[in-house]
């Protein structure tokens, strides 16, 4: 990996000394075939450029300290884009799993991902069942991939298997609760994000962790995501380091609280 500037490591260490560093970030990598046509070039050369930014902003989160780094890399919704730039996404995809996974190893990091990885091609199924196998022991940052996902067809498919879970007897309609959804979910044993960063300047969230997003803070930026690099990173987190995360409460609450632990 190791594509992180002196300065960039230096300004990595004075945001992790003000601490509160989010223990889960979630970015929608937004902009690549925005920033191509300012180009005039193929949009597959902003897929290309996108992954270098993937590379570093990876190397940036293990160098911050952040637990779980999740990417909104391929939606339910992007199957119905094109079929040659659907073509070319496949094939990036499995290029970087090839080049990556070492590099992961090496780096101590997991590979997870999420979604519905049936809908998948069976290249990138194999390679991403490979890559996950090899990192499978690895502890120092989970990155997770969201694959063929999307927030509404998550929930039905955890619908379904409560349902399934009602109708065999293996619980009660009045166990169901939050928690019973949350461990039905694709997500079940990653805690929920507590940054979700957008690139591109787009105020929406575009059916990305729908559930467990409800107290996430929210971060956009209109730079591109082929653009977006380490500075930006820095930026959403000491704006996430200002806010004061209520959960529904007050701050005098939160205050009190403070003081009781």
């Amino acid at each position: 990996m190791k594509v992180l500037t002196d300065k960039e490591k230096k300004a990595i260490e004075e945001v992790k000394a003000k601490g509160n560093i989010p223990n889960h970030i979630a970015i929608i990598m937004d902009g690549n075939g925005r920033w191509a046509k300012k180009r005039n070039l193929p949009r597959v050369a902003g897929h290309k450029r996108g992954v270098e930014t993937v590379r570093l902003i990876v190397e940036s989160c293990v160098a911050l300290g952040v637990k779980v780094l999740t990417l909104y890399t391929f939606s339910t919704e992007n199957w119905k884009r094109p079929k040659e730039e659907v073509s070319t996404l496949m094939k990036l995809i499995v290029r970087s799993l090839k080049k990556e996974t070492d590099e992961l190893n090496k780096n101590n990091i997991k590979l997870t991902t999420i979604g519905d990885k049936n809908s998948l091609p069976e290249i990138v199924q194999k390679e991403l069942d490979s890559a996950i196998a090899k990192t499978a022991n690895n502890s120092k940052m989970i990155l997770n991939l969201a694959l063929s996902y999307g927030g509404r067809w998550e929930l039905v498919e955890a619908v379904k298997n409560i349902s399934a879970q009602v109708l065999t007897g293996k619980i009660s309609i009045d166990a169901i609760n939050e928690e019973l959804i949350s461990n039905n979910l694709t997500t079940a044993g990653l805690p929920n994000p507590d940054l979700l960063i957008r690139s591109g300047g787009e105020f929406r969230i575009s059916n990305f962790l729908l559930w467990q997003i409800a107290y996430s803070e929210i971060y956009v930026t209109d730079t591109l995501w082929p653009d977006f690099r380490c500075k930006q990173l820095l930026d959403a987190i000491k704006d996430y380091q200002k806010r004061e995360r209520r959960f529904g409460l007050v701050s005098e609450q939160l205050s009190k609280n403070f003081k009781k632990n």
